[in-house]
């Protein structure tokens, strides 16, 4: 993996909280996000939620991360299994959906991946 790709936090699979060190980060773009997975996705992933360090796709310190940002994270660290199962599913940024890719994601938010739900 070259020094460029997004990685996860060291605690990947763990749910912990980030770091004041990783706070510290936020100023240049970077967000830890919460990422939370149900149903097909969580056993896709192997994990039911995991912190993740996000840097946004533009080089630029101001540029916000966006929800493709986190998708391209997870999907870095993860195998097919879970790229499969995230082609369909839908996301939740803090409780809200969100439609665009370009959305913005805070540091510290919390990013749920819905798997299409059968039934009413």
């Amino acid at each position: 993996m070259d020094s460029q790709r997004n990685t996860p936090d060291s605690s990947v699979g763990a749910a912990a909280a980030p770091s004041a060190e990783d706070a510290a980060t936020t100023n240049t773009g970077t967000a830890t996000v919460l990422v939370r997975y149900f149903a097909g996705a969580r056993a896709a992933a192997g994990v039911s939620e995991e912190w993740v360090r996000v840097l946004p796709a533009a080089a630029a310190d101001t540029t916000p991360v966006t929800v493709a940002d986190v998708v391209r994270t997870v999907l870095d660290s993860h195998d097919d299994a879970l790229a499969r199962v995230m082609a369909a599913c839908g996301f939740l940024v803090d409780g809200v959906a969100v439609r665009e890719d370009s959305a913005p994601v805070a540091d510290g938010a919390e990013f749920d991946v819905l798997p299409p739900f059968a039934g009413g």
